[in-house]
This record gives structure tokens, sequence and C-alpha cells, in this order.
């Protein structure tokens, strides 16, 4: 959830302000030759991109010709890194910080949502976030995670079955979404009545990360607060109910207010929230996509339900919904020959790395063993929730491929912009319905 999304900026005047803002320092240190190969390689030499134009996409035949020509490229703000070898070392080199901390600020933007933004322990480093991390550990811990997998299962059982004998629906709206949220919902101690009400909350706040920002920060702000809100009364559930759930260790670790503080257990809620319900509803949407586009793979999947946690990791690693993650340079230092100057931003993108010639082979395999892929991140910034997304889009896909059988597009999907964060807005599909023999199996 943390790839900001520079594309969707391009035709919006406010925010060309914002991109010539954020692009102007890493400018300058280009045009002053601070950023440059070795031996003074002429940086013209090397494939530019722009992730700001309207028309960019992060699967486009520019982006392929660069990564076959460069590990790396230029962009207006630094370096994008295309290869799957270079991306995973510098995902654990000691001289990059995480980079989209300074977002709200290239936004002129300084309410709720930004400084809660600055706050989580997303984007921060050293003590803090290793602190942060360490008391979060204990809830996704693989036997916790695992207890909850008749209820995930359970959630995706009623969604199905609402929608299975028309033969059709819109994937997004019927299932995805409501999926994601209600795992939430149980995650969280919040009642499943609510879901839509989160959905639309993240929803809103995932404007921050998206076209307009500057001029929605006031609908960001109130969907933060919102949430908020919930994180309140998720909390007082937790302390007066005896019965742990997920959250409860947390809680428990607040009791040490200088080890954990009322301010930095409500801001993980709310990530919790926030993170776990965008990306799962627009991972959920690309591996159905993906599996259209691949149908042997799906009639794999419905023969080999053990082969599931294998095809959530081969969707993120062809369309992973985060396509690329932001670090910065803390320090002058040189890699590959490159020198790369203190404050330069450097993308690396997940889907090109993801779908590296050099690593992978073409297609989809999900019984293939592979490398593993950075959808998740990696180094000291792996996603903490990656177990229950794991576990709960596993779960959802091993029902899905049981009970809908040869699905197929049914009209026009409709899509977020290809880069940054992205996933299916619509994605209307049909299907047929397993025969009396297999439903009794």
């Amino acid at each position: 959830m943390h790839g900001v999304d520079f594309s969707r900026l391009a035709n919006i005047p406010d925010c060309r302000l914002i991109i010539e803002s954020y692009t102007s320092a890493a400018r300058s240190v280009i045009d002053a030759g601070c950023v440059f190969g070795s031996g003074h390689v002429l940086m013209e030499e090397v494939p530019f991109i722009d992730p700001s134009a309207s028309d960019f996409s992060i699967r486009s035949c520019e982006v392929r010709n660069a990564r076959q020509k460069s590990w790396y490229a230029r962009t207006p703000y630094g370096i994008a890194v295309l290869r799957y070898e270079e991306m995973r070392s510098l995902l654990l080199h000691p001289s990059l910080r995480q980079g989209s901390y300074k977002w709200p600020d290239h936004c002129g933007a300084f309410g709720i949502w930004a400084k809660w933004w600055k706050r989580i322990m997303l984007n921060l480093e050293g003590e803090d976030h290793a602190r942060l991390r360490r008391l979060a550990q204990p809830a996704f811990a693989p036997r916790r995670v695992s207890s909850f997998v008749p209820e995930f299962q359970n959630i995706a059982d009623r969604l199905i079955s609402a929608f299975e004998r028309r033969g059709r629906c819109d994937f997004m709206k019927e299932f995805a979404e409501p999926y994601a949220s209600k795992v939430i919902c149980l995650l969280m101690g919040i009642p499943d009545d609510r879901w839509r009400e989160l959905s639309d909350l993240t929803s809103k706040m995932g404007l921050a990360l998206g076209v307009t920002y500057n001029r929605d920060e006031e609908i960001v702000d109130e969907a933060t607060a919102g949430l908020f809100r919930h994180a309140e009364s998720i909390v007082y559930s937790g302390k007066v109910n005896s019965k742990s759930n997920f959250i409860g260790d947390l809680i428990k670790a607040n009791r040490n207010k200088d080890a954990f503080s009322d301010q930095e257990l409500r801001d993980m809620i709310v990530l919790l929230i926030f993170g776990g319900i965008d990306t799962t509803r627009n991972q959920l949407g690309f591996a159905m996509h993906l599996f259209i586009e691949h149908p042997s793979q799906w009639e794999l999947l419905s023969e080999r339900p053990d082969l599931a946690r294998k095809s959530v990791d081969e969707v993120m690693r062809l369309r992973p919904t985060i396509t690329w993650v932001t670090r910065e340079a803390i320090e002058d230092f040189e890699f590959e020959g490159l020198r790369l100057a203190k404050g330069t931003t450097i993308h690396l993108f997940s889907e090109s790395a993801g779908t590296d010639p050099n690593v992978f082979s073409e297609g989809m395999d999900i019984f293939a063993e592979r490398r593993p892929h950075f959808g998740f991140g990696a180094g000291k910034h792996h996603c903490i929730g990656s177990p229950v997304a794991r576990t709960d889009m596993a779960e959802a896909l091993k029902l899905l491929a049981r009970r809908i059988r040869h699905p197929e597009m049914n009209g026009a999907a409709k899509w977020l912009p290809d880069s940054g964060n992205t996933g299916p807005v619509s994605l209307p599909i049909k299907f047929t319905q397993p025969d009396q023999m297999f439903s009794a199996a």
C-alpha cells in the first residue's frame, strides 16, 4: 500500500506542482552529475522512463525494453530498478531507508492522515521500527493465524453461495471487497455487518496515495478519523473482553505505556485495517483475472487445493498490487558501478523484477518452484501481515476453484492505473458450476 502512484497525478493542474516540487531535488542532483555510472558513463546512455506520464504502465514495452538494456532506468525522481537480482540486493542495502515517509510534505498535507503516515511502523527506521515489529509479531504467529482458517472458509462460503447459482458476478464487488473487509472485521473484533463501512473508509483513505490527495485531504482525514474511532472501540472491547482476540497481545503490550504508547497502539490498528483490506481486495482481483487468462492453472488448482499457497505467491510475482516500493539513499554510496548521492529516490519495480526473464520462465505456473517474489517486500520492511494475507487468500482460492468452474470475463473490467498501487475496480465474470459428482466429493 506504500507505492505512491505519480502517474495518476500527471493530468491534474494542482498536482503538477507537487510533482515538480517532489522531483526538483532529484533533477538537480542528476544535472549536477552526482548520480553517474562507473567511469563517468553518460546518463543519456541509460534508458529513461517517466512514471508520472499519464499513459505510463508498469508492464509496458517501454519498461520491458529498458529492463533488457539495463538493470536500472533514469526517472524524473532518481532511478528505477528493473531486474530481480539488483532489487533483491537493494531491498537489503544498509545505505537505503524507506522512501515514502516524505509524501505528505511533497503534497503540502499536514492533517490527520499525514501525521499518522509519518508515525506508523511502515515509515520508521532504527530502534522504533524494530520495537514496534517485535510487539506486533506475536499477533501474526503461524499458530494464531491458522486458528482463523475455519472462519476464513465460512466467510468465503457465504459469499460464494450468494452468487454461484446465477453463474455470474462482479468478482470485486461480490467477493474480493466483502471478503477482505469481513476478514479484517473478524480479526479486529468488529461486528461483521460493519464491513462495508470499513471498506468505504479505507477506499477514501487510499485517495492519499493516489491522484488528488492535495484536493481531497478533507475527505481523507474524515475517513482516517473514522478508522481511529473504530480503533478506539477495538481497544475498549479488547480490554473488557476476557477472551483474547487477534490483537489481544498488542493490547496487553500497551499496559506498559513506555514500551508501547496509546498512540502507537491506535496507529497500528488503523494500519492493519487500512493495509489488510486494500491489498487483499486488489490481489484477489488480480488472482481471478490471471486464472481466467490461464484456465489450465485454474483446473489444476481445483484438482490440487494444496497448491493454493503457491498460487498466491505466483499471482503476487506476476501481478503485485504494489507495483513498486520506494527507498531513499541516506548516504552517498556506489552500487554495481553506479554512484548514488544521499537523498536519491530509488523506485524498486516489484512487477518488473518478478517477471525478469533472467530469473523466471515466461507465463503462470502454480506448480513451479520459484525464487521469492517481492510482493511483500523484503528485509526489515517485509510485510508483517503476510502470514494473514497468504492464508486468507489461499483459503479463498481453494473454495473458489471448487465452486466456480471455467471462469471467463463477462464484460469489460475497470482498472486503476497500471502503476503504484493498482488493481481491478470492477471484474464482471461468468462461470459454470461443478457437476454433481464433483460437488458431492
